[in-house]
C-alpha cells in the first residue's frame, strides 16, 4: 500500500511535470516562433521600430508570452527537481539549478522587449536615437536566446542522464536528449564562431524530439515503478 502510494504520488508529480514543460513548449512556439517575427525584424530597426508601434498590443502579448516562457521554465526546472531529488539528488540538483539559468536567460530578453516598447512609445523625438536604442535592444534579444542555447543543451544532461539510469522511463528517450544536449552546444558554438554551416539548424533536432517525448511520456504514462531497482 505504502508503495502503491509512493507511486501514485509520483505519478502525480511527473505528470504536473509535463504540464509545465508542455507549456514551456507552447509559449516558447507562440512568442519565439509565431509573434516575434511579426515585431522584430532582423537586421532593420526602423522596420522594428515601426511596427513596435503600429502593432503595441502584438508587441505586448509577445512580452506577455516571454513572461510565461520564463515562468514555465522555472516551474519545470523545480518539478524535474521534485521528481528525482529522491533517488538523484545531485543530477537533480543540477537539473534544476541550469534549468533556472535559462529562465534567467529568457527573462533577459523579456527585460529588453519590455524596454523596447517602452522606447518605441515614448517622447524622444530624436528616431535615429529610437532606431539606435532599438538595434541594441533587439540584439540583446537575439543573443539572449542565441548564448542562452549552451544552456538550453546542458540542462539535458542531468535530464537525459537520470532517464537513462534510473531505468524509470524509455532508455532510449535519455539517449535522445543528450544527442540533443550535444546538439544544442554545437550549434551554438558553431553560430558564434561565425562558420557557415547550413545544416546547423537540424543539429537541434535530436533535441526537439526528445523533449516533445519526454513530455508526451510525463503526461500519459508519468513514471514507471521502480521494481526493485537500485537508482544510486
Amino acid at each position: 500500500m505504502i508503495v502503491n502510494t509512493e507511486q501514485k504520488n509520483l505519478i502525480k508529480t511527473a505528470r504536473i511535470t509535463g504540464v509545465w514543460y508542455l507549456m514551456m513548449a507552447i509559449t516558447g512556439i507562440l512568442g519565439f516562433m509565431v509573434f516575434h517575427s511579426q515585431i522584430f525584424v532582423s537586421g532593420n530597426p526602423e522596420q522594428t521600430l515601426a511596427s513596435l508601434v503600429a502593432l503595441e498590443a502584438t508587441a505586448r502579448i509577445r512580452l506577455l508570452l516571454e513572461f510565461a516562457i520564463v515562468i514555465s521554465q522555472a516551474l519545470t526546472a523545480v518539478w524535474f527537481y521534485k521528481l528525482f531529488k529522491d533517488s538523484y539528488e545531485w543530477e537533480a540538483w543540477t537539473l534544476a539549478i541550469w534549468g533556472m539559468v535559462n529562465a534567467l536567460a529568457i527573462m533577459i530578453s523579456a527585460i529588453a522587449i519590455a524596454s523596447a516598447i517602452g522606447i518605441a512609445n515614448s517622447d524622444i523625438n530624436a528616431m535615429e536615437d529610437k532606431v539606435l536604442l532599438i538595434q541594441v535592444l533587439q540584439n540583446i534579444i537575439s543573443n539572449a536566446w542565441g548564448i542562452g542555447g549552451l544552456f538550453f543543451g546542458l540542462w539535458l544532461f542531468p535530464m537525459g542522464y537520470i532517464v537513462i539510469k534510473s531505468k524509470r522511463l524509455p532508455v532510449w528517450l535519455g539517449r535522445v536528449i543528450i544527442v540533443g544536449g550535444i546538439g544544442y552546444l554545437i550549434s551554438t558554438v558553431i553560430s558564434y564562431a561565425g562558420i557557415d554551416f547550413s545544416l546547423n539548424k537540424f543539429l537541434m533536432l535530436p533535441a526537439t524530439i526528445g523533449e516533445f517525448w519526454m513530455i508526451g511520456y510525463l503526461l500519459i504514462f508519468g513514471i514507471r515503478p521502480n521494481y526493485g531497482i537500485k537508482l544510486n
